[in-house]
């Protein structure tokens, strides 16, 4: 039975993407690959992170208890980097089996193929593309933009006007199929501005979202 390092869970609502506004319970895992310059769960990310050791019958017990308690329907996965649990197609499945809908929060740089290949049905996918101001754009897997499908999202965090460029460079360059969000980063760009810079290269089929939870509570508050 697989084995996962979990840090935290709590049902909220999305804060961001194409489910923003819906109640999830939220699994949120230890560890991640990358140190972005502007990360907001660091304290999440170290070895040295409390977590909670649980096997895969532990987390469909909780989230049984959060469907049933708050009528919810979805689990998102996130971190950290959940990928790098390495039993996390398995707890997929076993979500699945339980009629929850499972969105994964990947920071971009761990391959989704494996994944993809052994879980049914296949789970959605919210991908980053860490752009220059966070510091890891190299450790980016670009052959995960092919296997990006209608029902994934593509987030471009963008805290620049450099950032904004390279992202839509990059949007010109793959034509990814899935929904496109830029969010910019809280306190760093202004979201009126990513709006102009939308209208100055054409990019209709682009949204700008802003992360729900950080303006509901404290930006700094956990378990939101």
């Amino acid at each position: 039975m697989g084995s996962f390092e979990l840090v935290e869970h709590f049902v909220s609502i999305n804060g961001e993407g194409q489910f923003a506004g819906e109640l999830a319970l939220f699994l949120r895992f230890k560890g991640c690959n990358l140190r972005c310059d502007w990360c907001d769960t660091r304290w999440a990310n170290g070895r040295d992170a409390e977590c909670t050791v649980c096997d895969t019958d532990k987390l469909i017990d909780i989230a049984k208890n959060a469907a049933d308690t708050c009528g919810l329907h979805r689990v998102t996965l996130t971190g950290g980097e959940p990928l790098l649990q390495r039993d996390m197609a398995e707890l997929i499945n076993a979500l699945s089996a339980e009629g929850l809908s499972c969105e994964i929060e990947t920071n971009g740089s761990v391959p989704i193929g494996d994944v993809i290949e052994k879980c049914s049905p296949r789970p959605v996918f919210t991908m980053d593309y860490k752009l220059p101001s966070s510091g890891m754009e190299s450790r980016m897997c670009l052959e995960n933009f092919p296997l990006l499908k209608e029902s994934d999202t593509l987030k471009f965090v963008c805290a620049s006007r450099e950032d904004l460029d390279c992202a839509a460079e990059m949007l010109e360059k793959y034509k990814p199929v899935c929904k496109v969000y830029f969010s910019p980063v809280f306190g760093r760009i202004s979201p009126a501005d990513m709006v102009e810079y939308m209208k100055e290269k054409k990019l209709g089929s682009v949204r700008l979202q802003l992360q729900l939870h950080k303006f509901i509570w404290d930006p700094n508050e956990r378990g939101v």
